[in-house]
């Protein structure tokens, strides 16, 4: 039986994306790959949009939330859905084609050797176009101080392109997974670790969003900055 992966994509307001995005997809890859929109009832209609597709095309799925409920929650019930509907490879990707789905099929190659792979600015050089000099140092030093700080062996723990086997998914808790926003990102990665699987990071090129808007703000810088330490803390004193 083939091996089956879900590509989980968050939404609020990205109905340009979104039309674009779900068809690129589809039309790459045509067998063995669903796609999970997680809407967050999006005002732009975005959800509505989704939902008339996935009567036509069963790879399609939805889960409509009542309201603007963040990153985090929105992947850990996609995870759920996932486990729950028995995928092999779950993917984590943004709408807004910062993550190039042409990028799938290495991560695929990848899962041959690893857990859990993730889509690396920083591994070779700095591969990342479009961003403000100031977005992108913000970026790579938290990266840095994420190393610093809890060990974690990985150059861009802040990404969220990423592909998990469903085995680490199942081993993680998700009701202790606290942080929502790119702190979340972190977390997954940290917990997989702890655990002892095997990760890999392969080189991406990040490109800024052309529609729609960055979901960026200071509560979620902030959030970083404190997760990194209660993980550190809470793994100094065997509370994973």
């Amino acid at each position: 039986m083939a091996e089956k992966s879900l590509v989980i994509i968050p939404t609020y307001n990205e109905m340009e994306n979104i039309q674009l995005i779900i068809p690129e997809l589809l039309n790459r890859y045509k067998e063995n790959l669903d796609i999970l929109i997680v809407d967050d009832n999006s005002p732009d209609g975005t959800g509505n949009f989704v939902e008339e597709i996935s009567k036509t095309n069963e790879r399609v799925k939805l889960l409509r939330r009542e309201k603007k409920m963040g990153l985090g929650t929105a992947y850990t019930e996609g995870f759920k859905y996932a486990l729950k509907n028995d995928y092999d490879f779950i993917f984590e990707m943004d709408a807004d084609f910062s993550h190039d789905p042409k990028e799938i099929i290495n991560f695929l190659k990848a899962m041959n050797e690893y857990d859990l792979v993730l889509g690396s600015r920083y591994v070779k050089g700095v591969n990342v176009v479009n961003w403000p000099m100031r977005r992108l140092l913000l970026s790579y030093f938290a990266n840095y101080y994420t190393r610093f700080v809890t060990g974690l062996p990985i150059r861009d723990a802040t990404g969220g392109f990423k592909c998990f086997r469903r085995k680490v998914l199942e081993s993680i808790n998700f009701d202790k997974v606290k942080s929502n926003g790119y702190a979340f990102q972190i977390e997954m990665t940290f917990h997989a670790w702890k655990k002892g699987f095997k990760i890999g990071e392969i080189p991406i090129v990040f490109v800024d969003r052309t529609m729609g808007h960055s979901k960026m703000s200071k509560k979620i810088v902030r959030e970083a900055v404190f997760m990194v330490w209660k993980l550190r803390i809470r793994s100094i004193f065997g509370l994973q």
